[in-house]
């Protein structure tokens, strides 16, 4: 008796070790059944916690999470986008830019977060309420060939070239046209910024249009060193200006030509210069038997003291006829009285401006 009680003692231990072996490997079985049975009825739910294109869908069925998104997402969509330089505004309709979204990958993008882990971590975070940190931006389309179009409508409207300043005349009085900025859009980085909103679920959906700044070549300050000498000629008003700098410096009474005979207005310069010049008469009928000859200075030369040629044989001289002057007498050239000439000839150099009108 005494030495079969330990035998007894060691069959019971094994045989209570042997039920608890087995308890557990019940109790794990039963636990990989059970987990894998909660994890393949939500394998088509999307974790808590994730979102897609700013929208929440977790704690979603897929199908759910879809229909969230189409509501969501298609009203923020179809907004139109707008580019925007100052005062003006050019718009991209959606419809235009063909934009589409792509719930369906979005929702599977949210899936596959969703099912990170292991079977065990992904039961325990449904269990216990755990959350997965995700967000899946928006899977929008569009047709690039019509963002490439809206670029250059932009930039069409957009788009300036720098003005050079220059000078012009009204009623014989000489002014200025100021030097303006250019513009160039950086269609590159439009293209980039309208790509980038049409991708995005914000509210905001207008771009501002990035440009750089040309410069003109004449700038206004660069003006009165650039035209050191003008003339203008007011022909109605019968009247002459000599500006140095743009400043008035002489102004002085002429005679211009007469009704068929008209001092052609236009721009010019100062194509040459003569002293006592000689008279190549025109082969014109109002020349009578002059015409052709030259004529060299004396008394029937017309051109007394000075000459400064314009175009096409016209030009500015010196006139004994005071009394005509004031008036218009001559045949297309511009009469001064002979003082006058003389100082205008020292102040004006070959390629001096010269506005007639």
């Amino acid at each position: 008796m005494y030495l079969s009680g330990p035998k007894l003692t060691r069959a019971a231990m094994r045989q209570r070790s042997f039920v608890i072996s087995a308890a557990m490997v019940a109790a794990l079985i039963f636990g990989a059944v059970g987990a894998w049975a909660y994890d393949s009825a939500h394998d088509q739910q999307i974790a808590k916690g994730v979102k897609a294109g700013g929208v929440n869908i977790g704690g979603l069925s897929t199908k759910a999470a879809q229909r969230k998104l189409r509501a969501k997402l298609g009203p923020r969509l179809v907004r139109t986008l707008t580019a925007a330089y100052q005062g003006q505004r050019f718009d991209l309709d959606p419809g235009r830019a063909r934009l589409r979204v792509n719930v369906k990958a979005m929702v599977n993008n949210a899936l596959e977060k969703s099912r990170g882990g292991n079977i065990i971590s992904r039961t325990l975070r449904g269990l216990f309420g755990g959350t997965v940190r995700a967000h899946v931006p928006a899977s929008v389309s569009y047709d690039h060939a019509a963002v490439d179009a809206f670029v250059k409508q932009v930039a069409g409207g957009v788009n300036r070239s720098p003005r050079d300043a220059t000078i012009g005349v009204s009623l014989g009085q000489l002014h200025k046209v100021d030097s303006q900025d250019g513009r160039v859009v950086r269609e590159n980085d439009l293209r980039g910024k309208v790509e980038s909103a049409l991708t995005k679920t914000r509210q905001n959906r207008e771009v501002t249009v990035p440009i750089d700044v040309t410069h003109p070549k004449v700038t206004s300050s660069q003006l009165a060193s650039r035209y050191p000498n003008v003339i203008t000629i007011y022909r109605s008003g019968f009247t002459l200006r000599l500006y140095k700098h743009l400043q008035v410096a002489h102004t002085y009474t002429i005679a211009v030509g007469r009704q068929g005979l008209e001092t052609p207005a236009g721009e010019y310069t100062v194509q040459d210069k003569e002293i006592n010049p000689s008279w190549h008469v025109p082969n014109s009928s109002w020349a009578g038997s002059l015409a052709g000859q030259i004529i060299p200075p004396g008394p029937q030369d017309p051109l007394k003291a000075r000459w400064i040629g314009i175009t096409d044989g016209s030009g500015i001289h010196g006139t004994e006829d005071i009394g005509s002057l004031g008036s218009a007498a001559s045949h297309g050239c511009i009469r001064m009285s002979i003082p006058d000439v003389i100082v205008l000839y020292n102040q004006t150099p070959y390629g001096s401006k010269i506005f007639v009108e």
